[in-house]
């Protein structure tokens, strides 16, 4: 399994997929052009994806989906709550609507619902090779949920803000509670407390996602998981997703 994370944080979010027999983006919040221009940093177009994955409707992660499916004809994958809010945006044809677990050519991908404030979810995607845990936007990731995600190969999780930070910066105290609310983000040390127990040995990379840009700094949330790792004696991979370019093809 291929991946390059093509863009991460409130301005926008997609991520690349590729196996032997599918290639996927997990959201399009990023223009068609800035797509078209890192996809072919890897020898790939716009016409050669098989589809969309979504994670939720928020604007950083679907701004760039009608453009993308009017251009290409590309399937979207998502909820029954997601394909209600998309009806007007994409054609109904195109929309495919989620099961709990789904298999497109060679990957397994299941759903997991997580708290953010509309309908969202992330995914476990997986084949006889490797697996890949994807979840940004929660406030919290569901404990019923983490015996089946330990010892991926990588894990692209969110690490929002640094709490200190969030609070003592610039964000109305109403949107400060909403971020630190279970709807609200995963912050780094939240993060870092739940990769401690869910890396395992076939873990291969963990790449920190959707940084704050006000709340947060790339060293920061680097540091505190490394640091919340060494002290449980792990050490992996950590890499940190950009908001405006996009991270190095990793395979696993």
């Amino acid at each position: 399994m291929k991946i390059k994370v093509l863009a991460s944080g409130s301005k926008g979010n997609s991520t690349y997929i590729e196996t032997d027999q599918i290639k996927l983006l997990i959201d399009v919040g990023i223009s068609f052009s800035y797509l078209s221009q890192e996809l072919q940093k890897i020898s790939i177009t716009p016409e050669q994806l098989d589809g969309i994955l979504v994670t939720h409707t928020h604007s950083d992660h679907i701004k760039g989906l009608q453009s993308l499916v009017k251009r290409t004809n590309l399937s979207v994958y998502v909820t029954e709550g997601m394909k209600l809010e998309l009806s007007e945006k994409i054609p109904d044809s195109k929309l495919h609507t989620l099961a709990k677990k789904n298999i497109l050519e060679d990957l397994v991908i299941e759903c997991l619902p997580t708290s953010h404030d509309v309908e969202s979810v992330g995914y476990l995607i997986q084949n006889q090779k490797s697996s890949l845990v994807y979840i940004t936007d929660t406030g919290y990731i569901n404990r019923k949920y983490l015996n089946r995600l330990e010892n991926k190969s990588i894990y692209i999780i969110e690490s929002n803000h640094d709490e200190k930070m969030l609070m003592e910066g610039p964000y109305p105290y109403i949107l400060k509670q909403r971020i630190l609310s279970d709807k609200g983000h995963l912050s780094n040390h939240m993060v870092a407390s739940y990769l401690v127990n869910l890396v395992g040995e076939n873990t291969k990379y963990i790449i920190l996602a959707h940084l704050s840009e006000k709340n947060n700094t790339e060293e920061l949330a680097y540091q505190t998981t490394k640091k919340h790792l060494e002290e449980n004696k792990v050490e992996k991979n950590i890499l940190v997703a950009k908001p405006y370019e996009s991270l190095e093809m990793v395979e696993v």
